[in-house]
């Protein structure tokens, strides 16, 4: 097994399953506290990757502007597409959030027996693992980013969804097993994004700004709106504290991996000349100093 794939089996892992273990090793009280918390540093941390990461990445490695931003507003309307026939699901609310939505609201999400949450879950899970395989293969900097992107947004997300499934019927062992099941398509993405993407260098700059497109949607048509209510001035501060906290880490990280890569890069030209410069004279030259 090449690293690359074990970077993204593990980072696939981790987004797809340790957030389910997260989101159900909390109680009702401490996830009442922290989700919207959670959600707006997520809003930070998915509009971050994709602005400041993704998209300059896509831009840098080819394809025409045209083409990219014909892809990037294909995306944005495929995203809100499969969300309409709710095979794209973002659900970050419960009983109890803080959240303006009437009583027995997650019952009525969880339609026929919560399955419905857990296919649209599944495939918001693939996509994020194709997304995170496509991240990884263009620069190992770039997949760490869209993994923890995919991270950030997968726990808040996911205890709406374990919500959800208990609100529709679901013991607690059956929804964390089956939300963990349906976590392992990320998995099943990332492995199947690998060997279907990499021979096809050409497509990965579109790849890239698939991979925007879905964060930037999730961050503008889901995230945000949720913190569009009016509370209290130290209410509001305390969500941009945290939307700039997501927004300032991957700028962070943006600025840190390019340095590194920039020093990478010298360091590479540097040993190429020396190299170079000490390479003996081929055999039968002559010798200038006769």
């Amino acid at each position: 097994m090449s690293m690359t794939l074990l970077w993204i089996v593990l980072a696939t892992f981790a987004g797809g399953v340790l957030s389910v273990v997260i989101a159900a090793g909390l109680t009702v009280s401490v996830l009442s506290l922290i989700v919207r918390h959670l959600v707006s540093l997520s809003a930070g941390v998915l509009l971050g990757t994709a602005l400041l990461k993704l998209l300059p990445e896509a831009f840098e490695t080819g394809g025409s502007p045209q083409a990219l931003f014909a892809t990037l507003l294909g995306g944005l309307l495929f995203f809100f597409l499969l969300e309409k026939v709710e095979l794209y699901r973002h659900s970050h609310h419960h009983e109890g959030d803080g959240h303006h939505h009437h009583h027995d609201f997650d019952a009525e999400q969880a339609g026929r027996g919560g399955w419905s949450v857990l296919l649209g879950d599944s495939i918001h899970n693939f996509c994020d693992g194709v997304l995170i395989a496509t991240a990884f293969l263009a620069d190992p900097h770039l997949g760490v980013a869209t993994a923890v992107a995919v991270i950030a947004h997968e726990i808040p997300q996911e205890v709406g969804d374990y919500m959800v499934l208990l609100n529709a019927g679901f013991s607690r062992a059956r929804a964390l097993l089956y939300n963990a099941i349906s976590g392992l398509a990320a998995v099943l993405g990332g492995v199947l994004g690998y060997f279907v993407i990499q021979p096809f260098d050409p497509w990965v700059p579109y790849l890239l700004v698939i991979a925007s497109s879905s964060f930037i949607y999730v961050a503008v048509a889901d995230l945000i709106p949720q913190l569009q209510r009016r509370l209290a001035w130290r209410e509001t501060l305390t969500q941009l504290a945290w939307l700039a906290a997501g927004l300032g880490a991957m700028a962070l990280m943006s600025t840190l991996t390019d340095e590194h890569a920039h020093a990478g890069g010298e360091a590479a030209a540097h040993d190429h000349a020396h190299e170079a410069t000490a390479a003996p004279a081929p055999a039968g030259s002559a010798d200038p100093a006769r």
